[in-house]
């Protein structure tokens, strides 16, 4: 057997070191594995040149096409992720790079973690937790969830879970999609209706698209204005699919109930950032697949779409 060069070029905040799935790989080749991130390009570049194959264990570490260009023997990139944002998708296909992801490996985790902050969005926890520590008791109406209608942007593996984790409390789900079906609506339970109507009934919006040309800035000021005053909306997709200036407008006038966010257009988020001065937020590290049980599963997946690929039945193939 070949044995080939398999390197993490950055895993930091760790996810894969350690990883007793990495044992699973001594067979195929060498396993080089980084545990601070790269600082710069040239860094980033200098640790990939002679790879084979890399596993992107963190969407902090980015290739775009300008880098691809500089890795002529690399063969397959790994993601421990469902996204693919973070790789210059059109430029690995043009250089026979195969991108492997892993989609919906962690849907239950993903959509109980955005499940949690709808509750904790919900019970004011964030608000309520800081005006007590500034020795306030301060008097604001929760929002009881139960009844209320719960609308799912984006039916893919995640909002399919979080749809069913919102029916099972008795809330109303509707949803919306690209690509909407009276099989699928039967499958999942739900409703599928406009994005408008959507936006006009929904008492909490959960986003859960992937960030594409055409979602980006999905949610933008003329979606937040449609919303109704009070509503709740979460984010457990991707930075770029809200607004993020016009969420910050809606939030300071008063608009929304709340936001609950754990991607941002940034990150890590600056300490400047306006959307950390806003009163109703959650905001978590985009951290929603960080159980053991999340990381371990996302490991497992890297690994066996590399042997997979290399034993010649690729799977999960982006590109």
């Amino acid at each position: 057997m070949n044995q080939h060069k398999i390197v993490v070029p950055g895993d930091s905040p760790p996810q894969i070191q350690g990883s007793p799935h990495l044992e699973r790989l001594k067979p195929y080749g060498d396993v080089v594995v980084y545990t601070d991130r790269p600082e710069t390009g040239e860094e980033q570049i200098r640790r990939a040149e002679d790879a084979d194959i890399l596993i992107n264990s963190r969407g902090l570490v980015k290739w775009p096409a300008a880098l691809l260009q500089q890795l002529p023997k690399l063969k397959l990139i790994s993601l421990c992720s469902i996204g693919t944002d973070m790789i210059g998708l059109d430029e690995a296909k043009k250089r026979g790079i195969t991108v492997c992801n892993q989609p919906g490996r962690t849907a239950p985790v993903v959509a109980e973690h955005g499940f949690g902050l709808m509750f904790g969005l919900a019970k004011r926890s964030a608000f309520l937790t800081v005006s007590m520590k500034a020795g306030d008791w301060p008097r604001m109406d929760n929002v009881y969830l139960q009844g209320k209608t719960l609308g799912i942007i984006g039916t893919g593996h995640i909002g399919a879970e979080m749809a069913r984790l919102g029916r099972a409390i008795g809330m109303n789900v509707i949803a919306w999609t690209y690509h909407p079906s009276e099989a699928r609506a039967q499958e999942l339970g739900v409703q599928f209706v406009s994005l408008d109507a959507l936006l006009q009934t929904s008492d909490v919006i959960s986003l859960h698209v992937r960030l594409t040309e055409e979602s980006h800035h999905l949610i933008g000021e003329r979606e937040l204005a449609a919303m109704k005053p009070g509503a709740l909306l979460i984010n457990v997709a991707r930075g770029g699919v809200i607004d993020t200036d016009a969420l910050i407008g809606a939030l300071n006038r008063g608009h929304l109930g709340g936001a609950a966010i754990d991607v941002y257009d940034q990150e890590p988020l600056p300490a400047d950032h306006p959307l950390l001065a806003c009163e109703q937020v959650i905001l978590t590290p985009h951290c929603a697949d960080m159980t053991p049980e999340g990381v371990e599963l996302l490991n497992e997946g890297a690994v066996d779409n590399i042997i997979a690929f290399l034993e010649g039945t690729p799977q999960n193939v982006v590109v």
